[in-house]
C-alpha cells in the first residue's frame, strides 16, 4: 500500500508521467481504428444480379437507362421488377440474387416461375459511393452474405480471447513486454490484412490482429493507472476513452478519403507507425516491480522520475515496503534476481473468486462491462436509421463519446465512482424505456434520446476501467481488467444478434438493453467505492474495501491520498 507514497514525493503528474501518458495513449488510437475498421472494409453497396451481355436497355418502373450502372445508384430491393433488353431481342428481369427470362418488361407472373434461378457469381455493384470492399471483391452477398456478416463477430471473438490471454500476461511477464509486442504486431498484422488473398486469409488476420489489439488496450489502462497519482488517476484513466473516439473518427475521415478498402486499411495501419521508434524505452511500472521484488530497478526507476521532473528523490525503496517485510528480511535493495509474485502458482481467473465477497464484487463488475458494451453497439447499430452522410454519421459516433468522458469525469472525482457509474446506468434505462414510447413518427425525439442513451452508456463504459483498476489489486489488477474486457466483448457478440431480434419488435433490443442497464446499475450501487483510496496490493487489502466506518467517507470524498494512505494500513494491520 505504501508505493503511493511515490506520487506524494515525486508528483501525481509530472513531466515524466505526462510524456509516458500521452505516448502510451496515442497507439489507443490504432485501437479504434482497427476496432471500426470494418464498417467500411465489408461495407454491402447496392447490387443487383448480373444479367446476360449486351444490355441495350434497362427498365426501372417509369425510369429507363442504358445500362445497370446508371440506374443502381436509385435501384431499390422490393420496389419493383428491373428489366433488362439484350441486343438479341431478349427480356430479362433481375433482382439481388436471381434472374429470369421473360417476353415483355411487364412484372412476371406464375407461368414464368419455372425460368427463375439464382444467380451463378455473376453480380454488377453500385460504385458511386463504395468503389472497392472486400464484398464487391469477393461477392459476399446473397449465398455468401453470412461470411461478410461474420467479419466482425470473429474480431470480437478475437478481442475477447486476447483481452484473457494478454491480462494474464501481464501480470506475469510485465507490462511494457506486452505493449511492445502487441504494438508490433498491431502494425504488421494491419498492414498484412490489406493483402490477404483471399477471405479465408482476411478473417485470420483480422482475428488476430483483434487479439493483439485487444492485448494493448487492457494492458494499456493499467500501465497509466500504476503510473499516475490518486489526484489525476481519474482523468488519466477516462481520457484513454476518448483517444479511442479519436481513433474512430480517424476510421470516418480515412473511409471519407479512400474508398478503396486495401488502400484505406494500409492508410489506418500505418498512421501510429511512429509509436514504434520510442515503445521500448518504455519503463516497467513501480508497482509490478515491487510486486516482483525487483527492488533494484524500482530504485532506479525513482531515481529516474524524480531527475526527468526535476526534484531531488529523498525516497528509498525500504521506505516503501511494509513493516512485516523489513523486519523478515525479504527485502533486500541489492537483490538482482526477480521473485516470483505471491503465489503466483494459485494466482489465476478463479482469484477473482477468492471468497464470497469478492465473488459478488467480481459479478457486478462483470455485469457492467457486459451491459456497457452491450448498449453501446445496440445504440451504434441503432443510429444508422439517423439517414445522411454515413461518414459523417460515424465521426459524431465517435465526437459524442468526448464529452461524456469530461463529464464522468467531472462526477468520479466530486461524487466518485459508484455514485457515477450507478446513475449513468439508470439515466440509459430509462432513455431506453421512453425511445420504446416515442411514436414512430417523431425521429428527432427518437434520435435525441438514442443519443442520451449512448453517452449515459459511455459514461458507464468509460468509468469501468478505472473502477475495475481500483477494486483489485496489483497481482491480479491487469487479469481482473483482462477477465472484465472479455465479459464486455461477448456483450460486442451478442449486441448485433440483439439489434437483429427489431425483426420481431422494433424496440425489443432497447426494451432488453433498458431492463438490464436498470438491474445493474441497482446492483452497481453495493460495490465499494474507491475514490481517494490507494491502490491496493494484495487480495486481503483489497477485500477490505468498503469496510471503515462511515464517518471517513467524507474523508475519503475529497482525494486525500494521505488519508487513505493511513486508513489502508490501519485496515490491513486489522
Amino acid at each position: 500500500m505504501t508505493v503511493e507514497r511515490i506520487f506524494d514525493e515525486i508528483g501525481h503528474f509530472k513531466r515524466f508521467q505526462a510524456c509516458l501518458y500521452f505516448a502510451a495513449a496515442f497507439q489507443v488510437i490504432a485501437c479504434g481504428i482497427h476496432y471500426l475498421a470494418s464498417v467500411f472494409l465489408v461495407q454491402t453497396p447496392n447490387f443487383v444480379c448480373g444479367g446476360p451481355g449486351n444490355i441495350t436497355e434497362v427498365l426501372y418502373g417509369n425510369l429507363t437507362a442504358s445500362s445497370l450502372e446508371d440506374i443502381l445508384p436509385i435501384f431499390k430491393a422490393g420496389t419493383g421488377p428491373l428489366v433488362v433488353t439484350t441486343g438479341g431481342g431478349e427480356q430479362w428481369q433481375l433482382s439481388r440474387c436471381h434472374s429470369a427470362t421473360g417476353i415483355n418488361p411487364h412484372p412476371f407472373t406464375d407461368t414464368l416461375l419455372p425460368t427463375v434461378k439464382a444467380c451463378e457469381g455473376t453480380f454488377v455493384y453500385d460504385l458511386t459511393e463504395v468503389h472497392q470492399s472486400i464484398v464487391t471483391d469477393w461477392d459476399l452477398v446473397c449465398e455468401k452474405e453470412w461470411q461478410a456478416k461474420l467479419c466482425q463477430p470473429s474480431f470480437m471473438l478475437g478481442v475477447l480471447i486476447g483481452a484473457l490471454v494478454f491480462g494474464d500476461l501481464a501480470d506475469r511477464i510485465g507490462r511494457v513486454k506486452i505493449m511492445m509486442f502487441t504494438s508490433l504486431c498491431q502494425f504488421v498484422l494491419g498492414v498484412s490484412v490489406a493483402f490477404s488473398g483471399n477471405y479465408y486469409i482476411f478473417v485470420v488476420l483480422r482475428f488476430l490482429l483483434a487479439m493483439v489489439s485487444s492485448g494493448y488496450l487492457v494492458v494499456v489502462f493499467v500501465y497509466v493507472t500504476e503510473f499516475t497519482g490518486i489526484k489525476v488517476r481519474t482523468w488519466t484513466s477516462m481520457h484513454v476513452h476518448a483517444v479511442f473516439a479519436v481513433g474512430i473518427m480517424v476510421v470516418a475521415l480515412a473511409g471519407y478519403l479512400v474508398r478503396v478498402w486495401w488502400i484505406y486499411q494500409i492508410i489506418l495501419s500505418t498512421c501510429t507507425s511512429p509509436f514504434l521508434l520510442f515503445c521500448w524505452k518504455f519503463p516497467e511500472t513501480p508497482f509490478y516491480l515491487m510486486a516482483r521484488g525487483r527492488y533494484k530497478d524500482a530504485q532506479a526507476l525513482l531515481d529516474r522520475m524524480a531527475r526527468f521532473n526535476g526534484l531531488k528523490c529523498r525516497l528509498k525503496v525500504e521506505d516503501l515496503l511494509e513493516p512485516e517485510e523489513r523486519e523478515n528480511g525479504t527485502a533486500l535493495l541489492g537483490q538482482e534476481e526477480e521473485r516470483p509474485a505471491p503465489s503466483e502458482k494459485k494466482l489465476s481467473i478463479l482469484s477473482l473468486f477468492s471468497s464470497w465477497r469478492m465473488a459478488r464484487r467480481t459479478c457486478t463488475v462483470w455485469c457492467i462491462w457486459f451491459i456497457g458494451s452491450l448498449g453501446y453497439y445496440v445504440f451504434s447499430l441503432g443510429s444508422v436509421n439517423l439517414g445522411g452522410n454515413q461518414y459523417m454519421n460515424l465521426f459524431l459516433a465517435g465526437a459524442v463519446e468526448i464529452p461524456s468522458y469530461l463529464v464522468g469525469c467531472f462526477a468520479m472525482d466530486r461524487i466518485g465512482r459508484k455514485k457515477t457509474c450507478a446513475p449513468a446506468l439508470l439515466l440509459a434505462g430509462v432513455a431506453c424505456m421512453l425511445i420504446i414510447v416515442v411514436p414512430a413518427d417523431i425521429d428527432a425525439l427518437a434520435i435525441a434520446l438514442c443519443m442520451i442513451g449512448k453517452f449515459a452508456i459511455a459514461i458507464a463504459f468509460g468509468l469501468i476501467y478505472l473502477y475495475t483498476c481500483e477494486l483489485y489489486p496489483t497481482i491480479i489488477r491487469s487479469l481482473a481488467v483482462g477477465s472484465g474486457s472479455m465479459i464486455c466483448r461477448v456483450g460486442s457478440v451478442v449486441a448485433p444478434f440483439c439489434v437483429y431480434l427489431a425483426d420481431y419488435w422494433i424496440y425489443l433490443p432497447q426494451l432488453i438493453v433498458g431492463i438490464l442497464a436498470f438491474i445493474i446499475g441497482v446492483l452497481t450501487l453495493l460495490l465499494p467505492e474507491t475514490l481517494g483510496r490507494p491502490l491496493t496490493t494484495t487480495l486481503e487489502e483489497a477485500e477490505a474495501l468498503g469496510r471503515e466506518p462511515i464517518k471517513t467517507n467524507s474523508t475519503l470524498g475529497h482525494n486525500d491520498a494521505e488519508d487513505g494512505l493511513e486508513m489502508n494500513q490501519h485496515e490491513a494491520k486489522a
